[in-house]
């Protein structure tokens, strides 16, 4: 390792906690970084929820005393609403689905976060994530981590690829009773810490009360008309902005047969709803790609991740003037515009990019 400096971003929990410890143990010349994103008004009462971002940083803080490494608190709090959450709700309000963790990491953790640890000094930098970092025949690769229940690579797509000769997944090849196990062993103050399940701006998981809070006279929050099957009128939405396609759950009407959000009309403020077999699409057009590999449309064996927790579908893809297109060998229960489509070649990440319409399969 020598004398070459490197970052570890630590939010307090313990996985980060446990990347440390890994790259101190192998004698890495270290410190952590923690972002300070969020204001919330958390009370403190609930230490482990994801917006107290005041009592993460003294958690990290007390880890990094534990290692005898420096830590530094970042305050990324301007950049963390620009590019994430006032992101996330103008998605919304334009009817897309957004994914705030994949913007997080691309544009805080691989671009703010690691502007600031070059400025410190830092030529690498090592998080807390569950993915792997291979050497291939065409350089690094970025593939999934070795636990498939804690694997994070889908949300990773995004690294701009020249970082990923510079970035470490110290945990990529550990399961989280590993991780406790080690975290317990090392007397980590965190190594007890619950995990947050939460989007970290939206304690308690309530999107819909941030975007109305943020917008309130957004057109998109206005009550309207709910269509069913043949055009029949089913009740009145609560506002376009609080349904995704796909959505089944919470819509409040009764029908015979389940019923889902099968398309919106903010022209006329108009949800539509239909039977499951209305979402099949069977290509996937994107924009805001991201590619990890040279000339990814022309290997073979690609399969496309829809959905983070959704078992990759088979698929070829196609380049075109505007973009790529994702053809699916079969056709798929159709994600949301604004939802992350992410390539794989078996564990391999190729990239990906945002979903910017899909067609429904004929």
């Amino acid at each position: 390792m020598g004398d070459e400096l490197e970052a570890v971003a630590m939010s307090g929990g313990v996985d980060s906690s446990v990347a440390a410890l890994l790259r101190v143990r192998a004698g890495a010349r270290a410190l952590g970084l923690t972002m300070k994103l969020w204001d919330s008004g958390c009370d403190g009462e609930s230490p482990d929820r994801a917006c107290c971002t005041a009592d993460h940083a003294v958690d990290a803080m007390r880890v990094c005393q534990k290692l005898t490494i420096p830590h530094f608190v970042l305050d990324l709090r301007d950049e963390f609403r620009r590019e994430v959450v006032d992101v996330f709700v103008s998605e919304y309000l334009a009817g897309r689905t957004p994914n705030p963790c994949v913007r997080c990491n691309t544009f805080l953790k691989w671009e703010s976060l690691w502007e600031r640890a070059r400025d410190l000094g830092c030529r690498r930098l090592s998080t807390g994530h569950y993915a792997r970092i291979r050497t291939m025949s065409d350089g690094p690769g970025l593939l999934r981590g070795a636990d498939p229940l804690k694997d994070q690579s889908y949300f990773l797509w995004g690294i701009p690829r020249i970082l990923l000769e510079h970035t470490d997944f110290p945990l990529g090849d550990l399961s989280k009773p590993e991780i406790r196990a080690l975290a317990a062993e090392a007397a980590l103050p965190t190594a007890a810490k619950s995990e947050s399940q939460d989007i970290c701006f939206v304690p308690g998981g309530d999107y819909r009360a941030l975007v109305r809070g943020s917008r309130p006279d957004a057109p998109l929050l206005e009550p309207g008309p709910i269509v069913g099957p043949g055009g029949v009128h089913l009740g009145t939405h609560q506002g376009l902005a609080s349904y995704t396609l796909g959505q089944r759950r919470g819509v409040g009407v009764a029908w015979s047969g389940p019923l889902y959000v099968t398309g919106m009309d903010p022209g006329s403020n108009t949800l539509r709803l239909g039977p499951q077999e209305e979402l099949d699409v069977d290509r996937l057009e994107l924009e805001q790609e991201n590619w990890l590999v040279d000339d990814p449309w022309e290997l073979p064996d690609t399969a496309v991740q829809v959905r983070y927790r959704s078992a990759p579908h088979p698929c070829r893809l196609e380049r075109t003037s505007f973009g790529t297109l994702v053809h699916p060998t079969r056709p798929i229960l159709g994600p949301a515009p604004g939802q992350s489509m992410v390539v794989f070649q078996g564990e391999r990440v190729l990239g990906g990019g945002v979903l910017s319409r899909s067609r429904a399969a004929s």
